[in-house]
């Protein structure tokens, strides 16, 4: 496939924005290379600006659960838009989405709409450090909550050692309220409890990790965070940004059957668009302005169109269940398919796989954190890439990206991916 016009966009664009791009993972940095420019997409279909055709396994990084531009979605924005496009002040459709959120998902009785899942999760943090009264949050290692600037925090020397900045601009002063853990790893959480006993807010977490490729919870380990949050009075914070309504109808909650304090959504509440949110149980978001005294606000916090959309979406994934049952077999179909090539030709592998998500790594040792998913060949991965990119398939341009189905993928959709590795290696 050709990619000229998308060279020639990208060369423009870095000349305006710095980069060339608005979000860096879309720069090609960890696999080389042009960024691709999509003109329009349908279905499981991206169509870029050189009119190449490519089978989409991004999904927008999650949200468009039954593919791009779906009708019911694209009608409800439309119709919306001839009536305004914001307001800065109340409208109900609001409620009727938060409504519908909240019956969705396990213990959540409010919701509060912003306008990114960064936002969410900062949010939500700073409501749980108002709920409790203290300071300090654990965090995870290769778990992504936005670009807070509590979030942007890497490993110290030990386990039980505060973090330090891995981005200029975030202060030694926000880094040492933030802990960083291993994920799967509940004694170094234990330990970080201990060693801060008393000051630590909340623990949040991605439940079914994303951004270091697909990362599954141990039992253990998911049910003893639960188990340490109740006993030392920590909220634990799902950041469902990515699991929200794609796991299953509650969430990653309702498949994992733990109960987080707060949840965060992401664009998946909006059908795509940008929004994000946080909810818990009353007694919680009842601390939040102007019922309480944490403080949060948006101009454009609950946008009639993203509203429109979200409500569209969440009400077709709440009437037909067997969504998540086509999306799971579907992955599992793919998993199936890719590590049968990758087995027959000899390269070392791992496949992740919970529900819609999936994610390949190559590397010989079971991948369980970031530690471990670090350890992939990346060589390989960039050649893996590129090969299916030029076969027109779209996977995300990092190893440590999940990647996200949609529901609009085809079967023979996933057999064309397939074959497509095979061609490879």
């Amino acid at each position: 496939m050709i990619y000229q016009r998308s060279s020639a966009l990208f060369k423009e664009a870095k000349q305006y924005i710095p980069g060339g791009v608005n979000s860096p993972v879309r720069a090609f940095k960890a696999v080389g290379g042009d960024p691709i420019f999509v003109k329009e997409a349908k279905g499981a279909y991206l169509y870029d600006e050189d009119g190449n055709r490519l089978i989409d396994y991004i999904s927008s990084w999650g949200p468009l659960i039954l593919g791009h531009a779906h009708e019911p979605v694209i009608s409800a924005v439309i119709n919306k838009a001839k009536q305004g496009t914001s307001f800065g002040m109340p409208t109900e459709i609001e409620t009727e989405l938060a409504k519908l959120a909240v019956s969705m998902v396990p213990n959540i009785d409010k919701i509060r709409f912003v306008n990114s899942g960064t936002e969410a999760c900062m949010s939500a943090v700073r409501l749980a450090r108002g709920f409790t009264g203290k300071d300090k949050i654990i965090k995870f290692a290769g778990c992504y909550h936005g670009h807070s600037d509590s979030f942007l925090i890497q490993a110290g020397s030990g386990a039980v050692t505060f973090g330090s900045p891995n981005s200029p601009g975030v202060t030694q002063g926000t880094a040492k309220d933030t802990l960083l853990a291993q994920y799967n790893d509940i004694a170094g959480v234990r330990a970080l409890a201990e060693a801060n006993k008393g000051q630590i807010a909340a623990v949040i977490i991605e439940p079914v990790a994303g951004n270091m490729g697909c990362i599954i919870p141990t039992e253990d380990f998911i049910n003893g965070l639960r188990e340490l949050c109740t006993s030392e009075n920590i909220l634990l914070i799902f950041d469902e940004v990515m699991t929200g309504f794609r796991l299953a109808a509650g969430g990653a909650q309702e498949v994992l059957n733990v109960a987080a304090d707060i949840v965060t959504f992401g664009k998946v509440i909006g059908g795509g668009l940008p929004v994000g949110a946080f909810a818990a149980r009353s007694e919680i978001m009842d601390y939040l302005a102007p019922e309480g005294p944490v403080y949060q606000a948006g101009t454009l916090s609950g946008n009639p169109l993203a509203m429109s959309a979200g409500l569209a979406m969440l009400r077709e994934l709440n009437n037909k269940p067997e969504i998540f049952t086509s999306l799971e077999e579907k992955t599992q179909y793919l998993h199936k398919g890719i590590a049968h090539v990758l087995k027959s030709k000899g390269v070392p592998h791992q496949i992740n796989r919970f529900g819609s998500m999936v994610s390949v790594h190559f590397t010989d040792q079971p991948v369980i954190d970031f530690v471990s998913s670090a350890k992939g060949n990346n060589e390989t991965f960039k050649k893996y890439f590129h090969g299916m990119l030029q076969q027109g398939i779209y996977l995300p341009p990092s190893a440590f990206e999940s990647y996200f189905l949609n529901d609009a993928l085809s079967y023979q959709d996933l057999d064309d991916t397939i074959a497509a590795v095979a061609t490879i290696f």
